[in-house]
C-alpha cells in the first residue's frame, strides 16, 4: 500500500467530477480524480440545459469544443401535459436574461460529452486514472483527510488529501462518510424503462431538437432526438408497475408507449436501435432523493452522489455540474486563506440546497394534471420568486437561469446571444397566451415576495474559480446569515 498526498481528490469522472477537477486545477492546486470505470462509458441523461452549456463550461474553458461537437440543439422545449389537448412548446428565448446567458441547450449522447469533460480536466492539470475503485476513506478526528483505493490491477492504495470530492453517482460508496441520510422521495416514488430508437420521426420545425415530454394516463415518456437517426425514448411510471416491468422490461416499454399516440406516432416507423450500448431495456428505480449533510471537515458529496430529483425538467447535470461548482469554489477560497472553511462550506450547501428545492418544488406543482400551461408558468414564478412575468419565470427555473452566479454574458461571442430562432412565443397560442399570461398576473394578485439573500456578500470572482470576499466581510457572516430564523 502507498501513501501520496493531494490537495484535492475527486471521486467520479462524470460532468460533477470532472468540473469540481477542473475548477480546483485551474486555481492552482494539485488535483486527483479516480474513476472506477473507462470513459467513454454509457450513462443516461442526455438532455443539457443552457444553463451548463453558458454557465459552466466557460469556467472549465471548453464551452467551444462542446459546440463544435455537433451535438443536437435544444432552443426549447415541447410538452403534451396538463389539460392541453395538443403539445405546447416554449422557447428559452423568451428570457431576456436567458438571451443574455446563451438562450439554447444540447441534447447529448453522454457517453461522448463526459469524455470530452474529463479529457479536458486532464488537458488542465488533473491527474485522471480510470479503472480505480474507491473503498473508503481516510480519517483523522473529525475530518476527512483522503481516500483508500484499488488501481487497475486490483492493488490496494491509499492517498491523502485537504479535500475529498465524492462526485461518484447514485451508486456512491462512500457518500455516508460525511454522515447523515439519503433520505428518499415519497412522492416521487417511480420507475422509469428506457431504450434507443433508430428512425424515429421528428417534432415538426423549428421544434425538431426539442425533448417531447408526453403524459398518458399512466405516467409520462421522454422523447429525445440524439442524432438524425438515434432517439432516447423512456416512460415514467408509478412503482406499482415494477413487477410488470421488471419482468419484461421491453415488453413493458413498447406496451407504454402504444398507450401515448403523441409519442406512438413518432415511433410508428423506427426500430429499436442493435448498436451498443444503445441496444439494451434498462430500469431504473427510487432515483429521487437528498441528503441530510453534504459536506463534513475534509469531504463534499456532490451531484447524484447528494441529490437526484424526477427527470421531467432534463435537470440531472445541471445539479451535477452547478454543486460541482460550487464546492470547488468553497475549497478554493479556503484554500487560499480567504474565508472561514465553515462559511464557505454553508455558502456551498445554500445555494446548491436553494437548486435543488427549486426544481423539487415545482416538479411537484408540475405533476397536476388537471391544469394548464398557464397556471404552471404562475406556479414557477411563485415557487421561484421571480420577479419578472410568468413566462420568464418558467423558462428561467426550466433553463437552470436562477442561480444568479452563472450569469457570464461577458463569455459568450456575440451569436451565442443572437439567436436566429423567431421570437418569444408558447406554441401555436402564440400572442394570445401571452395576453392571457398578463391577464393572470392582473387577476391572480401581486407578485410573491423577492427570495431572501442568499448570501452575506459572497460573489464569484470574475474567473468564477473563488468567492470574492467583499472588505470588511467577517468569517462567519455567512453561516450568520443562514442560520435557523436567519
Amino acid at each position: 500500500m502507498t501513501t501520496t498526498d493531494w490537495d484535492v481528490i475527486v471521486v467520479g469522472g462524470g460532468p460533477g467530477g470532472s468540473t469540481a477537477a477542473t475548477v480546483t486545477a485551474l486555481d492552482g492546486h494539485r488535483v486527483l480524480l479516480l474513476e472506477r470505470g473507462t470513459l467513454p462509458r454509457y450513462q443516461i441523461g442526455e438532455s443539457l440545459l443552457p444553463s451548463t452549456i453558458h454557465g459552466v463550461l466557460p469556467v472549465l474553458g471548453v464551452r467551444e469544443e462542446v459546440e463544435a461537437a455537433g451535438f443536437v440543439r435544444k432552443n426549447g422545449g415541447t410538452f403534451r401535459w396538463g389539460t392541453s389537448p395538443e403539445p405546447w412548446s416554449f422557447w428559452f428565448n423568451a428570457s431576456p436574461g436567458m438571451v443574455e446567458l446563451g438562450a439554447y441547450g444540447y441534447q447529448v449522447e453522454r457517453m461522448k460529452f463526459d469524455d470530452i469533460l474529463l479529457r479536458n480536466a486532464r488537458a488542465k492539470g488533473v491527474d485522471v486514472r480510470q479503472n480505480h475503485r474507491v473503498t473508503g476513506v481516510l480519517e483523522e478526528g473529525d475530518r476527512v483527510t483522503g481516500v483508500r483505493f484499488t488501481d487497475a490491477d486490483g492493488v490496494a492504495h491509499e492517498a491523502t488529501a485537504k479535500y475529498v470530492v465524492d462526485a461518484s453517482g447514485n451508486g456512491s460508496r462512500i457518500h455516508t462518510a460525511v454522515g447523515g441520510q439519503r433520505e428518499y422521495s415519497e412522492f416521487f416514488r417511480n420507475i422509469a424503462v428506457f431504450s434507443y430508437f433508430e428512425g424515429a420521426g421528428r417534432l415538426p420545425e423549428p421544434h425538431s431538437g426539442n425533448i417531447l415530454s408526453a403524459a398518458f394516463d399512466r405516467g409520462w415518456i421522454w422523447f429525445i432526438p440524439l442524432s438524425d437517426t438515434l432517439t432516447s425514448v423512456g416512460v415514467v411510471v408509478s412503482v406499482r408497475d415494477a413487477e410488470a416491468i421488471q419482468a419484461n422490461p421491453d415488453a413493458a416499454l413498447h406496451a407504454m408507449i402504444d398507450q401515448c399516440p403523441v409519442v406512438r406516432q413518432y415511433l410508428r416507423d423506427a426500430k429499436r436501435s442493435t448498436t451498443a450500448p444503445y441496444d439494451e431495456v434498462r430500469v431504473r428505480r427510487d432515483y429521487s432523493y437528498e441528503r441530510t449533510k453534504l459536506s463534513r471537515p475534509g469531504m463534499v458529496v456532490v451531484g447524484d452522489a447528494a441529490m437526484f430529483i424526477d427527470p421531467v425538467f432534463s435537470s440531472g447535470v445541471h445539479l451535477s455540474t452547478y454543486s460541482a461548482l460550487l464546492a470547488a469554489r468553497a475549497i478554493n477560497t479556503t484554500l487560499a486563506g480567504l474565508a472561514d472553511e465553515a462559511a464557505c462550506f454553508a455558502e456551498f450547501d445554500s445555494r446548491y440546497r436553494r437548486e435543488f428545492a427549486v426544481f423539487r418544488d415545482f416538479l411537484v406543482a408540475f405533476y397536476k394534471m388537471n391544469v394548464d400551461e398557464r397556471s404552471y408558468f404562475w406556479e414557477a414564478k411563485r415557487i421561484a420568486h421571480h420577479d419578472g412575468s410568468v413566462l420568464e419565470a418558467f423558462v428561467d427555473l426550466v433553463g437552470g437561469m436562477m442561480p444568479a452566479d452563472l450569469k457570464r454574458p461577458s463569455a459568450l461571442p456575440p451569436e451565442a446571444r443572437n439567436m436566429p430562432i423567431p421570437p418569444a412565443m408558447v406554441g401555436a397560442v402564440g400572442m394570445s397566451m401571452e395576453m392571457g399570461i398578463r391577464d393572470m398576473n392582473g387577476t391572480l394578485g401581486a407578485s410573491p415576495v423577492p427570495m431572501p439573500p442568499m448570501t452575506a456578500g459572497l460573489l464569484p470572482t470574475a474567473d468564477g474559480l473563488r468567492w470574492e470576499v467583499p472588505q470588511g466581510w467577517a468569517a462567519d457572516e455567512t453561516a450568520r446569515a443562514h442560520a435557523p430564523g436567519a
